[in-house]
């Protein structure tokens, strides 16, 4: 009687062992699965920041080199005007108009900025790529975690491959290692 004890005692301790390995891996490969639909949901989150954030971009640096083109152009033919003027009721028409090109320019845009303003633009795009490029590499190490949990010796006999299927790293698709053009005639 002893002995039945032993074995069903045994045979207990075995089934409690396996539950509990696979709860404890079911619950991990869960962990798992919800980091890699999270770092997904990063990835096109970061997407969606450049698909919103280059556009305004751009429009903006090129509405402020727009204003300044156009001081320019006014400063340059009142300017222009000096060197046609042969009498004084010409220069004095001509100072006038300077006088309201560089009262117009420094009222409307103080200083020339449009090198600035390209050069930030700039460093928002790079800043954009680079948040893109980290968070496909932390979904490419969540992919790795995710699958090698799964595919383990155990955990591939425990966990059902319908629930728990092999997940694929980010791959880039054909033509995407092309950035974006950004065109300033438009």
């Amino acid at each position: 009687m002893k002995r039945s004890y032993i074995i069903l005692g045994s045979i207990a301790l075995l089934v409690v062992i396996l539950f509990a390995t696979y709860r404890s891996s079911y619950n991990t490969a869960i962990s798992y699965q919800e980091t890699v639909d999270q770092m997904w949901g990063d990835v096109g989150a970061t997407y969606q920041r450049r698909a919103d954030l280059v556009p305004q971009l751009v429009a903006t640096v090129k509405g402020a080199a727009e204003n300044e083109k156009s001081i320019l152009v006014q400063v340059t033919q009142a300017r222009a005007g000096i060197v046609a003027a042969k009498t004084p009721g010409d220069f004095d028409k001509v100072g006038k108009q300077i006088n309201s090109a560089i009262t117009l320019a420094f009222e409307a845009y103080p200083q020339i900025k449009a090198t600035e303003n390209f050069g930030m633009l700039q460093a928002q795009l790079e800043g954009t790529e680079n948040r893109i490029n980290k968070a496909r590499q932390d979904y490419n190490e969540s992919i790795k975690a995710y699958n090698s949990h799964i595919r383990g010796f155990l955990n591939s006999m425990f966990l059902n491959q319908v629930t728990f299927p092999k997940k694929e790293a980010f791959a880039a698709a054909a033509g995407s290692e092309i950035a974006p053009t950004v065109d300033f005639s438009k």
